[in-house]
């Protein structure tokens, strides 16, 4: 598909790795999704048909230990919302950070435990790596994540129907790729984004990139010029704030 072209994918060949207990569940499927799920098939998501002004600024493969709090207060100062797609290993490694992602009113992703390129794997060893992350943030932040996104984009159609069915997690692509992660500077970053950004867009970018942390003045500033505002995936969605959902634990009792 062309939206995955921002990267190659690894042959499928390689990636042929088992996990040594397939059959063990994380505790995040225990953990029901809001009861307020609006009932539509959003089993992919690259951009939203809005006729609202709104975008989604969504940041992948944090948290970083200096620059997303750099991000944070780019945010914060101006008052904007933005989607961190997160790797559970780096959000056991600085949790502080994420709890301050959801504390300010930002919604959190799910982005794979370790980052790998998840095309070729089994669909246990899938869902390994999002139960775990989702578990991750759940016991960080009180609320598991409601939307995931794959590591290059890289998730065939099969696993997204896969993932819908049973986690009931849409899968988030994008619609604008700055290609930040090439590392082009700063002003490019901002440049491309604010070239092809438009009401509906989902912005893809990363936060461990320091040109990119760099570009985000410009950036939000001139999306806010051309009278853009900014959405969580879940608002773009039509969904209520993340920290406003009501989930419900169906942990069962011990015994």
């Amino acid at each position: 598909m062309s939206h995955f072209s921002r990267r190659t994918f690894l042959s499928a060949g390689t990636a042929a790795l088992a996990l040594s207990r397939p059959d063990t569940l994380w505790a995040a499927p225990q953990i029901a999704l809001p009861q307020d799920m609006v009932s539509k098939d959003w089993v992919t998501v690259t951009a939203v048909n809005t006729a609202s002004p709104v975008v989604a600024m969504t940041f992948d493969d944090g948290p970083h230990p200096t620059l997303t709090p750099r991000l944070l207060d780019m945010l914060k100062a101006r008052g904007l919302r933005a989607t961190f797609y997160l790797i559970g290993r780096r959000v056991v490694t600085w949790p502080d950070i994420v709890k301050r992602i959801a504390d300010e009113g930002h919604e959190i992703g799910n982005h794979s435990w370790s980052h790998p390129n998840l095309a070729g794997y089994s669909d246990s060893y899938v869902l390994n790596q999002i139960d775990r992350t989702s578990d991750a943030i759940f016991k960080v932040t009180g609320r598991p994540p409601v939307t995931f996104r794959p590591p290059y984009g890289a998730f065939t159609h099969r696993q997204r129907q896969m993932l819908y069915r049973s986690r009931s997690l849409p899968t988030i692509l994008w619609s604008v790729d700055p290609q930040d992660w090439r590392r082009p500077g700063a002003s490019v970053v901002a440049s491309r984004i604010l070239s092809h950004s438009r009401p509906g867009s989902v912005i893809l970018t990363h936060d461990i990139q320091s040109g990119t942390v760099r570009a985000m003045p410009q950036t939000f500033d001139g999306l806010t010029a051309r009278g853009l505002k900014f959405g969580t995936m879940s608002q773009m969605m039509g969904w209520p704030l993340w920290q406003k959902r009501n989930f419900v634990s169906t942990v069962a009792s011990a015994g």
